[in-house]
């Protein structure tokens, strides 16, 4: 295997633990309200868990208010329970019309919960990298005991893909970090 190869394998799985990772914290509350607080709700709709967003509207009209306007009324009752059921945590006012969230602001113990939760979450995904990282470096001995690699060769695909590593950890805390400050933000 080359080294180029190697690397870009190695780069295209490091962009997805960062695309897994954003997509976590999109999910993740902050302050204020969001549609993509809603991205991993599924409803009942004729028997088929649907995702939110393919049964009804979301809008913002407020930084704390949610409308969620369903395309089929019929389809309010399930929308209510799986707000529900999720782990929102947030109490849905069906109207027979619309639904309304109002989302609360957080508590300051709810703030360090969430928090703990992002670290968490960014730590599995410099784990994730680093795992890549360690496949990369035994594609290159073993490219290299193949005599696919020479000795300078197999050193430079190793500093590239440190490289690549340092690069992915150093977005993952900076993603974190603008978390954090949405998370804490009063």
């Amino acid at each position: 295997m080359t080294r180029d190869k190697i690397r870009s394998q190695a780069d295209e799985r490091m962009k997805k633990s960062i695309h897994s990772l954003q997509d976590e914290f999109k999910t993740l509350r902050g302050s204020r309200a969001s549609q993509s607080l809603f991205e991993k709700i599924r409803v009942e709709y004729y028997g088929n868990k649907v995702p939110l967003n393919q049964v009804a509207t979301l809008s913002i009209p407020e930084a704390r208010l949610v409308i969620i306007q369903p395309w089929d009324r019929s389809v309010l009752p399930e929308i209510e329970k799986a707000i529900q059921k999720s782990e929102l945590s947030v109490n849905p006012n069906n109207d027979g019309k619309v639904i309304r969230i109002n989302i609360p602001p957080l508590t300051e113990d709810r703030r360090k919960e969430l928090v703990k939760l992002t670290k968490n979450t960014a730590e599995q995904s410099r784990v994730s990298v680093r795992n890549v990282r360690r496949d990369a470096n035994e594609e290159i001995k073993k490219a290299k005991s193949d005599s696919e690699l020479s000795e300078d060769e197999a050193k430079k695909a190793g500093d590239e893909i440190q490289k690549l590593t340092d690069k992915y950890i150093e977005e993952i805390n900076a993603l974190l970090e603008a978390k954090e400050k949405e998370i804490l933000e009063v």
